[in-house]
C-alpha cells in the first residue's frame, strides 16, 4: 500500500524553471502548494546514482529532508539508440554549466552524423519523498525519433528534436497540455498520482 500525500506543502526538488512549471501544472488538480527547491535555496544534490529512479530518490530524500517537508523529484533524460543510450544520464551534463540546450541538441546531431537509425526516448522517474525518508518511486517512458534541425518553442530541452511515435510536430511545438497528456514524464506522474494523491 502507497502512502498517501495528505495536501499542504510540497517541495519540488528541482532548480529547472521548465521543469518545475511543468509538474506544477501536472499537480493543479490536487491540494499541493508547489514550492521549488530553488525558490527555498536549497542546494543540488550530487548525483551519484547510476540510474535515473536513483537519482530521482537521492535528490527527493535531501530536498524532503532539508524543508522537512513531502518532496517531489524529477530525474529525466534523452536517450538515443545510435548513442549507446546518450545523453541518458547525463543529458543536463551534455548542456554543460550554462544548461545551453542548443549546444547539447548539436552534439547530438554531430554524434548522430551517418548514422541511418534516428530512435530515440526520454524516459522519467519520478520519486515523492517525506522527511522520514520514506520514498514512493515511479517511471515512464515516451518513444519517437529524433528529428533535425530543432523545431518549435513551447518546450524546453531536448524537445524541439524529438517527434514521439504517433505524431508529426516537435514535443516543442505542442500545447503543453498535450505534452501532458502523452510524456515520459506524464506516464510517470500518472502512476504516482493513482498511488499516493485523493483528487
Amino acid at each position: 500500500m502507497s502512502r498517501l500525500f495528505t495536501g499542504g506543502k510540497l517541495v519540488v526538488a528541482s532548480h529547472n524553471a521548465g521543469k518545475v512549471r511543468e509538474i506544477r501544472e501536472l499537480l493543479e488538480p490536487f491540494s499541493a502548494d508547489v514550492i521549488s527547491a530553488g525558490d527555498l535555496g536549497l542546494p543540488e544534490p550530487d548525483e551519484t546514482g547510476t540510474t535515473f529512479r536513483e537519482n530521482a530518490e537521492l535528490k527527493a530524500r535531501a530536498a524532503a529532508t532539508a524543508a522537512n517537508l513531502p518532496a517531489l523529484a524529477d530525474d529525466s533524460g534523452f536517450a538515443v539508440d545510435a548513442l549507446g543510450g546518450a545523453p541518458g544520464l547525463y543529458s543536463a551534463r551534455w548542456a554543460g554549466p550554462s544548461k545551453d540546450f542548443n549546444a547539447a541538441m548539436k552534439r547530438v546531431e554531430t554524434e548522430l552524423a551517418g548514422k541511418s537509425d534516428r530512435c530515440g526516448h526520454f524516459i522519467c522517474a519520478l520519486s515523492l519523498a517525506w522527511p522520514d525518508g520514506h520514498c514512493e518511486t515511479f517511471e515512464g517512458a515516451v518513444h519517437g525519433q529524433v528529428t533535425f534541425p530543432g523545431r518549435g518553442t513551447k518546450g524546453f530541452g531536448y524537445d524541439p528534436i524529438f517527434i514521439a511515435d504517433g505524431f508529426d510536430i516537435t514535443f516543442a511545438e505542442m500545447e503543453p497540455a498535450a505534452k501532458h497528456a502523452i510524456s515520459h514524464r506524464a506516464i510517470a506522474f500518472n502512476q504516482l498520482v493513482a498511488a499516493c494523491f485523493k483528487k
